[in-house]
């Protein structure tokens, strides 16, 4: 670290990001650019580490980089509205989340089932009256929906 701040290469360690990282998030808003040492050096100010490990965090989460830019941006406007900050944000996600564990569960089962019943030809299994999968019900539902 230098006196006036992190170079790329050190903020880019120190954060566990590559230096595309960087430079994607900057051109994103989600970084402010960063001061210039007299040698044309980009210096970040340290507290840049925690902001990427919050970024990064935030992904992991599921947040989209457009929802964390809306999230850092209320954050920083504490007298925003109050169903744009974290809380209201979160409990959004975890309704997209719990709708995606549903969906997955009945993946898991679907499949689970197909295996148990044997299935080893999609198109043998589509014909066949036993068979788990639900490829009726999926092309009903096609069919309602061009229809509509």
């Amino acid at each position: 670290m230098t006196g006036s701040g992190l170079r790329s290469g050190q903020l880019a360690d120190a954060a566990g990001v590559n230096l595309q990282t960087l430079r994607y998030y900057e051109r994103r808003g989600l970084l402010t650019s960063p001061q210039r040492s007299p040698g044309g050096h980009r210096l970040y100010p340290s507290e840049t580490v925690t902001l990427l490990r919050v970024i990064k965090t935030a992904q992991r989460l599921g947040f989209t980089l457009s929802e964390v830019a809306d999230l850092l941006a209320a954050g920083r406007h504490q007298h925003s509205r109050p169903d744009t900050g974290l809380q209201a944000r979160a409990k959004e996600k975890l309704v997209e989340v719990e709708q995606k564990l549903a969906d997955l569960t009945v993946i898991r089962d679907t499949l689970r089932a197909a295996i148990s019943a044997g299935c080893d030809d999609l198109v043998a299994c589509a014909g066949s009256s036993c068979c788990p999968l639900p490829f009726a019900e999926l092309a009903e539902r096609n069919d309602s929906a061009q229809i509509c």
